[in-house]
């Protein structure tokens, strides 16, 4: 029985068919069929060579799960370099195989080199991409699917970078106010740590030797420096523990479950989780109905993609009143989730004919508004944050140097 050869990753240097200069790595057998792969993209390889053939220092190292995702901004502008290709008049498989070699994230990399080769057999571009759902998101795909099956392919690559950059827009904006609170409340940590280790055992000792009984709180501070020792471990591997599960369980549908109501409710922050949410599903729902996708399609995938489990559980409900031929209106009316204003631009939008205008209006105005809350919030924890830092270090300072003033009121009373 023979046994089918084991592919391996090569790397190319070369020149396409316009004598442009292209770079990349591809998989194969072997160095004949690596060769009939360039062949068959229109590259004349100058250099070929198989990756991590060599030993020692020279050998290639993969780490798996170490490898970064690509994120929405590298997503971005590989379908904007896809549209300008496919406009040009650029074939597919060109085109991805120009990309391919210009993208710097590995995952994505060998994702489209996967794709290429399905491509290259007559898989279409959406079905080859619908393989890869953990690098692929489900909008990117099916909007390239409605360009495929409408003949506007090259729009819908730009629909689909639209798309990804408001959104990697928005994560900035949210980032951005999150920093600050989360940067200082890391130091004020770091202090307390620091004092308990290292300063409170210095007046612990000295406590001990005056021999004078400690206030309630100083000696809260020794009791909590004395178990620093066994609970600062414990502690630190319960810490990193917990943030390993969470990035792996975080999505999944028993997490969000419980903990994406929780983000709505959430004092302060429950509001701008909440317009977050609501951007995400405007804004890819307009995209979706822009580009062709059928509404009862458009609202599942937009379920998926709105970040939220409590939308995307309240779509399915929206899904079927639609299904049963009632307007989107009047089905988003009768969930408390979505504001009256959403409501009532979908009904004007489905009246006129331009609900998708109408969403992109909506998901403008919700961009707006989380901006507007984001500026607020980070005016507002900072001065929080700065009086919470000060008051928790004068605490401890308070609590250190209480004892001595008693002491020194007993010795002016001798």
């Amino acid at each position: 029985m023979a046994t089918k050869a084991k592919s391996a990753q090569w790397s190319f240097k070369g020149l396409d068919r316009t004598g442009k200069s292209v770079k990349g790595v591809l998989e194969a057998s072997s160095e004949a069929q690596a060769i009939q792969q360039l062949k068959a993209r229109g590259v004349m390889p100058d250099k070929l060579a198989q990756k991590g053939g060599g030993t020692g220092l020279q050998q290639e190292i993969n780490i798996p799960g170490l490898e970064r995702s690509p994120s929405l901004k590298d997503l971005a502008i590989l379908t904007r370099q896809l549209a300008t290709m496919v406009n040009a008049g650029v074939s597919i498989l060109r085109a991805l195989s120009i990309v391919t070699a210009q993208t710097d994230n590995a995952k994505l990399r060998r994702t489209l080199e996967e794709a290429s080769a399905k491509v290259e057999s007559g898989t279409a571009l959406s079905a080859a991409l619908e393989e890869f759902p953990r690098i692929i998101p489900p909008i990117m795909v099916h909007l390239i699917r409605a360009g495929e099956t409408g003949g506007f392919l090259d729009r819908s690559l730009l629909m689909v970078a639209d798309n990804f950059e408001s959104e990697n827009k928005l994560r900035s904006k949210v980032k951005a106010a999150l920093t600050y609170p989360a940067v200082v409340l890391v130091i004020a940590l770091v202090a307390v740590a620091a004092m308990l280790i290292f300063i409170v055992p210095v007046f612990d000792a000295m406590f001990t030797d005056l021999g004078s009984e400690l206030p309630a709180v100083t000696q809260l501070l020794v009791d909590m420096s004395n178990a620093m020792p066994v609970a600062g471990p414990i502690i630190l591997v319960v810490g990193v523990v917990s943030a390993i599960w969470w990035g792996r369980n975080k999505n999944t549908e028993a997490v969000r479950r419980v903990v994406d109501p929780l983000k709505l409710k959430v004092p302060v922050f429950g509001q701008l989780n909440t317009k977050i949410a609501l951007t995400r599903f405007t804004r890819n729902f307009s995209t979706m109905l822009a580009s062709g996708v059928p509404i009862l399609q458009s609202l599942a995938i937009v379920g998926a993609t709105s970040g939220n489990h409590v939308i995307a559980s309240s779509l399915e409900g929206v899904q079927e009143g639609v299904r049963q031929g009632r307007p989107i209106a009047e089905s988003l009316a009768e969930v408390d989730i979505f504001p009256e204003m959403l409501i009532q631009m979908v009904g004007i939008g489905e009246e006129s004919g331009a609900i998708d205008t109408m969403l992109e209006k909506t998901a403008d105005f919700y961009d707006d508004e989380v901006e507007t809350m984001s500026s607020q919030l980070t005016a507002m924890l900072e001065p929080l944050m700065i009086v919470f830092m000060g008051g928790l270090l004068g605490f401890m300072i308070v609590a250190l140097y209480l004892p001595m003033f008693t002491i020194f009121q007993s010795i002016q009373s001798m």
